[in-house]
Formats: structure tokens, C-alpha cells, sequence
């Protein structure tokens, strides 16, 4: 009588050791193919988070006057048209949450004239939550929308700072708030320098809060006396590697500075936001969009 293992060798049949081989096979494969999956989902996931998660810092500047101790300012830049949510709600939000007494926003909100359908939603959204301050980047000049972007802030209750200055009290003391156009508008107005003495001969000696757009004309503030100069510009460098202020400047130069955070100047400080959106095709690493909260002290 033949034994099965010999019917089956004799007949061609593989042995039950070699099956159990091509099923250890077979199972392995979809093992790495299920882990390659799960790699790739989990980068994908790290990357949109990258682009798309708020975050936040809380930058203590303590030179201001006392009677603004604990005054808390809001900084919105380069936001270029980027909505999270709809209507921006979930930005709104968490600018709410972070319970500002001013918002500034410096610049860049878009980059094309055909964007300006998404401004009433988020400049209403913003100035519902505490008095906003916009001037202008260099993007909404080169789009050509200022006239029309302006006038429609304005309308939706955000304060538009056009070379001009409004003063803020509190406690018996007082900050001048300045707003400086991108120099990318008009060749012959004022400068930051003039504004900043247009203070000085109408208010005295007092402590001056700068917004610009650019974290780039860092002697122009220097030259103005401003205490403190908000800005934004250069998207955080758009890739952050440690022991550098990011990759890429908004020149397209290697390693910029004053890109994010808080810097002492000759004259003054700079707090420059990360920004929050991007335009095609820059992207983020270990740069997430940023809404940086200056406290005063």
C-alpha cells in the first residue's frame, strides 16, 4: 500500500510543509503591505496637521506701561485666503479661546483679488471678538485689492490702520497703536519714521506698539524709536530645523531671521508670527500655523 506522502510526491503534489511555507508567505506580505499602509496614513495625517493644526504662544513683553499689565494682543498674519472651517469659525474660535484684548492682524489675509469674498466672514468674525487692527502686506498690493479690501474691512468692523495711529488707555496710561502700509504701496507715503514722530509731537513721550507686515525693515524701526514692532512675512522660515529661525526666507534666501518669536533690537523688541497660511507650492514642517499671543507686563 503506498503511503500519502509518497502518492503525493510520485503524483506531484506539494507536501503539506511546503503549502504551510506559502502560507507563512503570503501572510508576511499582507503584514507589510498593512504596516506600509498604516506608515503612509499616519504621515499623511502628520503633514495635513502640519498645514492645517493651530497653535499658539504666549510672548511676555515686560517694558510695557503698568497701567497695560496683563493686556493680551492677538497676532494674525499671512493668512492668505486659507480657511479653517468655514468662514474661518474654527480659527475664530480659538482666537476666542485665547481671550484677547486686542487682535492684530499684519498683513497677507490674501494674495488675489478674487479672494475677497472670504474677507466679511473672517474680519466680522474677529472684530466680534475684541477690536481689530489690519494693515496691509505686500501681497494685497501686488494683487491690486487694497482699494476694494480696505473699505470692506472697514465695513465688517475691523479698524483699518493706514499710516495712522489710534491711542489705547488703560489703567492711567496710554500706548500709541501705529499701522505702517507695505512698503509694496504708494512711493511717496509717509514713513514709519514720520508717523512715529507725528506721535511724539502730538502725544508726548509715549510707549509705541507698531504693526508691519515685514519682519525685514528691522532698521527702519530702530530709526523710529518703536518700542514694540509686530510683524510677520516670512512663514516661520516654512521649514524649522533646530538650531535655525527656518529654512527658507520670503526672498527664497537660505536661513532668515526674525522669523518667529520675540528679538531685542538696538531700539526696541520684534515679535514676528509664524503665520498661517501658505501660498502653492510652499508648505510646512515642524512649523504649524501660528497664533502667537503678546502679553504685556
Amino acid at each position: 500500500m503506498i503511503k500519502d506522502a509518497d502518492w503525493q510526491q510520485r503524483i506531484g503534489a506539494p507536501p503539506e510543509r511546503s503549502r504551510r511555507r506559502r502560507r507563512r508567505r503570503r501572510s508576511g506580505c499582507l503584514t507589510r503591505f498593512l504596516a506600509f499602509v498604516l506608515v503612509v496614513a499616519a504621515l499623511t495625517g502628520w503633514f495635513w496637521w502640519q498645514q492645517n493644526g493651530l497653535s499658539s504662544e504666549e510672548i511676555e513683553i515686560a517694558s510695557a506701561p503698568d497701567g497695560f499689565a496683563g493686556y493680551r494682543i492677538v497676532l494674525i498674519s499671512d493668512l492668505h485666503a486659507k480657511e479653517f472651517g468655514a468662514g474661518n469659525e474654527k480659527l475664530i474660535q480659538y482666537v476666542k479661546d485665547l481671550h484677547p484684548d486686542l487682535i492684530a492682524i499684519v498683513g497677507d489675509i490674501l494674495h488675489e483679488k478674487s479672494q475677497l469674498a472670504m474677507i466679511p466672514a473672517v474680519a466680522s468674525g474677529l472684530a466680534g471678538v475684541a477690536p481689530t487692527y489690519y494693515v496691509t502686506g505686500n501681497h494685497e498690493w501686488a494683487a491690486h485689492a487694497v482699494q476694494e479690501l480696505e473699505p470692506l474691512l472697514e465695513e465688517n468692523g475691523v479698524h483699518v490702520l493706514s499710516n495712522t495711529y489710534v491711542m489705547l488707555e488703560r489703567g492711567g496710561d496710554k500706548i500709541a497703536l501705529l499701522g505702517a502700509e507695505d512698503s509694496n504701496g504708494y512711493a511717496d507715503q509717509k514713513t514709519i519714521a514720520e508717523l512715529s514722530e507725528e506721535v511724539r509731537q502730538e502725544q508726548g513721550d509715549v510707549y509705541k506698539i507698531l504693526l508691519s507686515h515685514r519682519n525685514t525693515r528691522i532698521e527702519e524701526y530702530v530709526d523710529a524709536h518703536i518700542d514694540l514692532t509686530l510683524c510677520g512675512h516670512a512663514h516661520g522660515g516654512l521649514i524649522r530645523l533646530p538650531g535655525t529661525d527656518g529654512l527658507i526666507g520670503p526672498h527664497r534666501e537660505f536661513f532668515p531671521s526674525y522669523t518667529a518669536g520675540l528679538y531685542d533690537l538696538p531700539y526696541g523688541q520684534l515679535v514676528a508670527s509664524r503665520g498661517l497660511g501658505n501660498q502653492f507650492p510652499a508648505f510646512r514642517l515642524f512649523n504649524r500655523p501660528d497664533v502667537p499671543v503678546v502679553v504685556l507686563e
